[in-house]
């Protein structure tokens, strides 16, 4: 285990656990985080929905973290900045609408995103009814003056095979909070007739939490992670086309990754050129769910990684299934700061009830990443 400053922790015995972590630079240099609630115990809206994002803000470079507020009607959302304003993308409330809201101060205060001119993007429907928005605090990406951020619909709502993967875009000099500025492109259904004959198939194969990158030679991708049960490190390539108007993954086109089951984020360096990412590798498939190791990994070219160095595993010395089964380093967020990396966790540990069911969120850095031997 290793981590700088926990942000924040978590009884297990609120049966209220920590999700879906993100974090950003401000322009003022001061670091905001941001997290939700998930569990049997957690804040619900009137559907009954997981639906509180908590909002926290560094001065001493991660050292330590005073919280400013919460955001109720946000759920696995980025943080980003634009044009000097800080914003949050991401949903209403656990499978809701698509809303986006802005701060001008430092994350103190947010819009509301009450109607399609103040950040309510798309409208889910009530309750299961589709459609059922889903995503993960995966990178907002400006490719040619245009943003791009990837979610899905999960309809029907069954985990992994019901999820729709699509793209939504705007203008990069349009008001982000205007939601006739941006659009969507098609729906696709992950196809488990083109799985590999050792892939999950009628046990559940599908893909979520996808991350746009533009490729070296310019084409715009979301790489996705991929559920591909008994078969781990596996994800999807989708292409992305028309200005973000159309997805297409014909033929099925998957690439080796490393953590590719977990939720990953995958960043370009335009330093060095590569793309790097920080995931879960599956060090013994015997434990394909396993969560306990955070790894960071680099690639010239998306499709081939290589693995530079362990960030965090397990320092208890418990036995490798109980560490697989108790701790969880998972569903990080990162960000160049720049020589170093800062990234945000998901923490289960210490006490937690399992590796999913978090407890805190824990903040790191990788000093000098582009020094590190590879």
């Amino acid at each position: 285990m290793q981590w700088i400053s926990e942000v924040t922790y978590q009884d297990p015995s609120t049966k209220t656990y920590l999700g879906s972590p993100s974090l950003v630079r401000t322009p003022s240099g001061h670091i905001l985080a941001t997290h939700d609630y998930f569990g049997p115990g957690s804040p619900r809206n009137h559907e009954g929905e997981e639906c509180l994002t908590t909002v926290y803000r560094s001065e001493d470079d991660g050292k330590t973290w005073n919280q400013i507020t919460h955001i109720v009607g946000a759920f696995w959302s980025s943080l980003f900045v634009h044009k000097d304003m800080v914003y949050l993308l991401g949903t209403s409330a656990h499978n809701g609408h698509i809303v986006i809201r802005r701060s001008s101060d430092e994350g103190n205060t947010w819009t509301h995103p009450s109607d399609s001119k103040s950040g309510l993007l798309f409208r889910g429907g009530p309750g299961q009814i589709g459609p059922n928005y889903h995503c993960a605090p995966t990178p907002v990406v400006n490719i040619h003056g245009r943003l791009y951020r990837a979610f899905e619909n999960i309809d029907p709502p069954v985990f992994a095979s019901g999820f729709r993967s699509f793209v939504i875009s705007c203008d990069a000099g349009a008001d982000l909070l205007d939601s006739g500025n941006w659009r969507k492109s098609n729906e696709l259904v992950y196809d488990q007739d083109a799985d590999p004959e050792d892939w999950g198939g009628s046990a559940g194969a599908g893909w979520l939490e996808g991350n746009i990158v533009e490729t070296p030679s310019g084409e715009i991708w979301n790489i996705l992670r991929t559920r591909t049960t008994p078969v781990v490190d596996r994800a999807t390539i989708i292409r992305v086309d028309e200005g973000g108007l159309r997805v297409s993954c014909s033929p099925f086109d998957y690439i080796e990754f490393p953590g590719g089951k977990t939720k990953f984020t995958i960043r370009h360096d335009s330093t060095t050129g590569r793309y790097w990412t920080l995931s879960n590798p599956c060090v013994n498939p015997v434990y394909h769910f396993q969560r306990n190791v955070l790894a960071l990994f680099y690639s010239n070219d998306l499709r081939r990684w290589h693995y530079v160095k362990t960030l965090m595993d397990d320092d208890n010395g418990l036995s490798e299934p109980d560490a697989a089964q108790k701790i969880g380093y998972q569903y990080v967020d990162w960000q160049f700061d720049g020589d170093d990396i800062i990234y945000l966790v998901r923490t289960a540990y210490g006490g937690a009830h399992n590796f999913h069911d978090s407890n805190r969120i824990t903040f790191g850095r990788v000093n000098d990443f582009r020094d590190l031997p590879s």
